[in-house]
């Protein structure tokens, strides 16, 4: 499995690292252009036995890569994502990287163990407990709930808040954007890696990327 820094000194230009995995947008305009382009991704997916998750619409097409026997973005990943990128410049389709993101489910609890049978029934999953502290929809198409550890208290008047992951390059404006629309910065002790905010009623939401706490960088 590839790291966030090697994946970045790759150059992938269309392509951004979120959640363990490589996302892109390509604007494809209209439906038959996407159709075309996810007709020949399917036929390189086939050929290297390596499938990315495709989501077409009008007028764009969302791609994520990973190789899940790894958990994450490996050189797999890399030769497929730079072959995809090659058919969209073929196809005269551009890429739109700022536009990718990701929502995790973030709920603080200090009994992750007592209340994961019941959130990953409430997915439709095993209600046995996993091994880790996620609930991830295989399919992708719910959003996947963290449990966030904390310290036995009270019952706070807010227990989930949303961790919205952007790329890396477009985190601070993101935070800045919020700010902008009424936002109040409560904690970035850990940017880059996360910024607290929360809205004028004070509820609470995390803006993340990949990159570590910039106190960690050294």
């Amino acid at each position: 499995m590839l790291t966030g820094n090697e994946i970045l000194s790759e150059n992938l230009t269309d392509w951004r690292l979120l959640q363990r995995a490589l996302h892109a947008r390509f604007r494809t305009g209209d439906f038959a252009t996407g159709l075309a382009l996810v007709n020949r991704i399917g036929e390189a997916a086939e050929a290297a036995n390596h499938h990315p998750d495709l989501d077409l619409r009008y007028p764009h097409l969302d791609i994520r890569l990973m190789s899940h026997d790894a958990g994450g973005v490996t050189e797999r990943d890399i030769v497929l994502a730079r072959r995809i990128s090659e058919y969209a410049a073929e196809a005269g389709v551009a890429a739109e990287p700022a536009a990718v993101a990701m929502v995790e489910l973030a709920l603080d609890t200090a009994n992750h163990e007592a209340i994961e049978p019941f959130w990953r029934a409430v997915y439709g999953l095993d209600p046995q407990p996993g091994t880790g502290k996620d609930v991830v929809d295989p399919t992708g198409v719910l959003p996947p709930l963290w449990f966030q550890p904390t310290e036995t208290h009270e019952t706070p008047k807010q227990r989930f808040h949303l961790d919205v992951h952007v790329p890396h390059d477009q985190a601070e404006a993101r935070v800045e954007a919020v700010l902008a629309a009424g936002g109040a910065l409560v904690v970035d002790a850990w940017a880059p890696n996360f910024w607290v905010l929360a809205d004028s009623d004070g509820n609470k939401a995390c803006i993340c990327t990949w990159q570590p706490p910039a106190s960690n960088a050294g």
